[in-house]
């Protein structure tokens, strides 16, 4: 189907006024298909001819102001309209397709239970899967839905949904305020729900019948940091909330982390956990908790124009998450979560070739296609930095002025960057207009490079750089304690403001020069950092000996950042975890730290001769946490050690046992790891994967069981996955996922030799055949990410080159081939 262009969109919102939606919905008429009827009424300022965007398996009827359309006249998903100026009516019913990609209205049965589920995920294009609609973010209008189901089903939508009087299968979900055509939500099945109120508003928890243990157990938990968050938005917004109510639902197999539809937010539920969690991970739920709750008025109240600002969305929800959730709730350590597991999302695809600005140049996304590439690290964890570095050089109270005046003046509306520069700028005299240029308008990583030299009345920091934006950071200056060299205590903190520009800043300060001399101590601003030779000596003897955790995180970033330059040798990185990650306290540190230590590390940067060496390196440290650490550095270390031993025996004894010595009972998310590992090393086969399978019949289980067998390194169980992902279109996308990351491992690099060469053009077709959620899949989960070697990155290349990708392949690929091009970097500098 083609891409809706920009140049469409805007002439289509020059000449309609769109003003009301009623829907009715049939989900009982199977499994393959549901009715969907819609009655758009709707103003056309002038003569003239436009389009409405339908996808529909069987188009039945369409009329505009009572006469007949012809079905026929639908061509690529656009039925065309002739309109006269004034009020207009159209009909539209159709027969729709539910997914199995999580797009549209995806259909899900449980394979605990046999229930089934359907929800909305409209995001972006999606809309015309599900109902006829003018598809654009600023053709905002009021949506009605019926829904008929069947009797023992909840429906659920943007608003509060009651079932009909005198009716058993039909539900009526109340009329939403103004809102774009891609926050329409609905979602219904049997729901476990608990309910509650909160400011005089139904609040909701939702999620499938057989993880209804599960929600039950974390309902406190969850509705606790949903009041907070929400008391605290109330707090700070002077726009109150702008719907009817609250629910959360946990959603199967759903693609992203969340979404924010107005009053009806669906999550993935595999944040309903059925195993056991780290505190790093329920603060990350939280997180996204706030995030979407921040969406209700970034992006729902007052939403983009066009996809060019998704960051009006995206980074500010990022931004306002991680700070609501630490003022409101317990969890009050986010930002150094965000330093060390978020932020390198942002600086790896800010080193990218398929880079852009956090708000590009409206030029720079011509349709929908274009516009569904932007929604990664650099819309997300870049801007939520610049946001971060905006408010220390702006202040907190000016910036809310901002953000209200914002909210005001676009409320139920439509807005710009320009819109939103425009508030700031009513908030403060400093020169908002200015900065945004330099921030938001480009690309790339900036690098901070300290140069200290001693004078006889103190010392001397000189900041050399690459990248020319502005920045105010904080130098954190350290010095040993005189009784434990290990240990370093913090002397002082100097805020400097680097203006825009390239030139060295040097600043002259008083008394010995620090041992550590750290840039962006507190890490304020968004920005690559290097030590000076002395501060670096000092890291690798005392780095665990600083305090702060947001400290030691801005350290470990650095650190990771000089392996990924080929800085630093990938041992050497290993041997500073090896030495501090046993004393460190913060857990997102150490999640972080062995995270980025085994799947690039160890899988990506160091040779096949070398893996085996890291992965024991890898096991020792984990090993070490488990015998010394608390209870969520313990699982960590568990999983940990399951993705590194490499004795079988020793893991079946683990297996046996039901335990790992000195850690966590395994529960069926470590055992699904387990059994993964010992796939890998051959020593299970596919009936020890089934047995596993009927003791876990769950969505989970059925997940770990494809990842196993695909791990097998057996060549009729290798064909049987290939055949699953590229052969067929039966995989959901979650079965999809699983049996890609299962397939490729790096223990197993002649078995898989063969399969490399022929990876190219079958993820290509399926990709081009299954739509652009499997084909960022397909990029990104089944790419041969272990094969590190010219040949991979050679086919790579000519596939772009001389195929046809479809756009979200091509981005995903070209990323993977960056990252490819740079582990290669990595090892040459490793070996010498």
């Amino acid at each position: 189907m083609p891409a809706l262009t920009r140049a469409e969109a805007e002439t289509r919102a020059r000449l309609l006024d769109v003003r009301h939606y009623a829907i009715a919905l049939d989900l009982t008429r199977g499994e393959e298909l549901f009715g969907s009827s819609t009655v758009i009424t709707f103003t056309a300022r002038s003569e003239g001819e436009t389009f409405v965007d339908v996808k529909p398996a069987t188009l039945h009827r369409a009329t505009l102001d009572g006469h007949e359309l012809d079905p026929g006249s639908l061509s690529d998903n656009r039925l065309p309209l002739r309109l006269t100026a004034g009020e207009h009516r159209l009909e539209i019913e159709t027969d729709m397709r539910y997914s199995r990609t999580g797009e549209g209205m995806h259909r899900f049965t449980d394979p605990a239970d046999g229930e089934t589920y359907v929800y909305t995920q409209l995001f972006m294009e999606d809309v015309q899967r599900f109902i006829a609609a003018f598809d654009q973010p600023d053709l905002k209008a009021v949506f009605e839905v019926t829904v008929t189901a069947p009797p023992e089903w909840t429906v659920l939508g943007n608003g509060v949904a009651e079932r009909i009087a005198g009716t058993e299968d039909r539900w009526s979900i109340a009329p939403t305020p103004p809102v774009s055509t891609y926050l329409l939500a609905v979602a219904a099945g049997p729901w476990h729900s608990v309910r509650s109120e909160h400011a005089g508003l139904p609040f909701g928890l939702h999620c499938r019948r057989s993880l209804a243990p599960y929600l039950d157990a974390d309902a406190d938990e969850l509705l606790d940091i949903t009041r907070r968050c929400f008391d605290r938005f109330g707090e700070l917004f002077t726009e109150p909330y702008p719907f009817d109510s609250y629910d959360q639902a946990f959603v199967p197999e759903f693609n992203a982390g969340a979404m924010e539809n107005p009053g009806l937010v669906t999550f993935r539920d595999e944040f309903v956990y059925r195993s056991a969690v780290t505190d790093t991970e329920r603060q990350l739920r939280g997180m996204v908790i706030a995030h979407e709750m921040a969406h209700m008025w970034f992006g729902d109240l007052v939403t983009l124009r066009w996809w060019d600002d998704i960051w009006l969305n995206e980074s500010f929800a990022e931004y306002m998450g991680y700070q609501v959730l630490s003022e409101a709730t317990g969890y009050t350590g986010t930002w150094t979560d965000f330093a060390v597991a978020r932020k390198g999302w942002g600086y790896d695809a800010d080193q990218r070739p398929s880079t852009h600005p956090v708000a590009p140049a409206p030029e720079a996304v011509p349709d929908t296609a274009s516009a569904l590439l932007n929604f990664d690290g650099i819309s997300y964890a870049k801007g939520a930095s610049a946001l971060r570095q905006l408010v220390a050089w702006l202040g907190d109270k000016q910036f809310l002025a901002g953000i209200n005046d914002h909210f005001t003046r676009h409320r139920f509306g439509n807005a710009t960057l320009a819109d939103f520069i425009d508030s700031l700028g009513r908030a403060t005299d400093r020169d908002v207009h200015t900065w945004a240029e330099q921030w938001l308008r480009t690309t790339g990583v900036d690098t901070l490079q300290p140069t200290v030299t001693g004078t006889p009345e103190g010392w001397q920091l000189e900041i050399g750089r690459t990248g020319g934006r502005p920045h105010r950071i904080d130098l954190g200056l350290y010095d040993r304690a005189p009784a434990d060299h290990g240990r370093l205590v913090h002397r002082d903190t100097v805020r400097v403001d680097l203006p825009a520009g390239t030139d060295p800043q040097s600043f002259a300060l008083s008394g010995p020069r620090p041992d550590l001399v750290l840039l962006n101590d507190g890490d304020l601003t968004y920005a690559k950092v290097r030590f000076d030779e002395e501060s670096w000596d000092t890291v690798t003897q005392a780095l665990s000996g600083l305090s702060e955790p947001l400290t030691r995180a801005v350290v470990w970033n650095a650190a990771r950042d000089l392996v990924r330059d080929a800085r630093l040798a990938p041992a050497a990185y290993l041997a500073l975890a090896r030495t501090h990650l046993p004393m460190e306290t913060d857990l997102a540190i150490v999640e972080g730290v062995l995270g980025f230590a085994a799947t690039q590390v160890a899988d990506r940067y160091v040779s096949a001769e070398e893996r085996p060496a890291a992965q024991a390196v890898l096991a020792d440290l984990s090993r070490d946490l488990l015998c010394s650490s608390a209870d969520g550095h313990r699982l960590a270390a568990a999983r940990s050690l399951l993705g590194a031993a490499s004795d079988a025996a020793e893991l079946h004894g683990w297996l046996a046992a039901g335990r790992l010595p000195d850690g966590p009972e395994l529960d069926h998310e470590l055992r699904w790891r387990l059994l993964l590992r010992l796939a890998v090393l051959g020593a299970v086969d596919d009936a020890a994967v089934s047995a596993e399978l009927v003791r876990d019949p769950s969505a989970a289980g059925e997940q770990g069981a494809a990842r196993c067998r695909a791990a097998l390194p057996d060549p009729a169980a290798k064909q049987a996955a290939w055949a699953a992902l590229f052969e067929g279109d039966e995989l959901s996308n979650y079965l999809f996922n699983a049996t890609a990351q299962g397939f490729w491992q790096p223990e197993q690099l002649g078995l898989l030799q063969a399969y490399i060469p022929r990876y190219y053009p079958a993820a290509m077709a399926t990709a081009a055949r299954r739509g652009p959620a499997l084909a960022e899949a397909a990029g990104r989960h089944a790419f041969p990410v272990h094969a590190v070697d010219r040949e991979t990155l050679r086919l790579g290349r000519q596939c772009l080159r001389d195929g046809d990708p479809v756009p979200a392949f091509r981005r995903a690929l070209a990323d993977q081939l960056d990252d490819l091009d740079r582990a290669l970097r990595v090892r040459e500098v490793g070996a010498c």
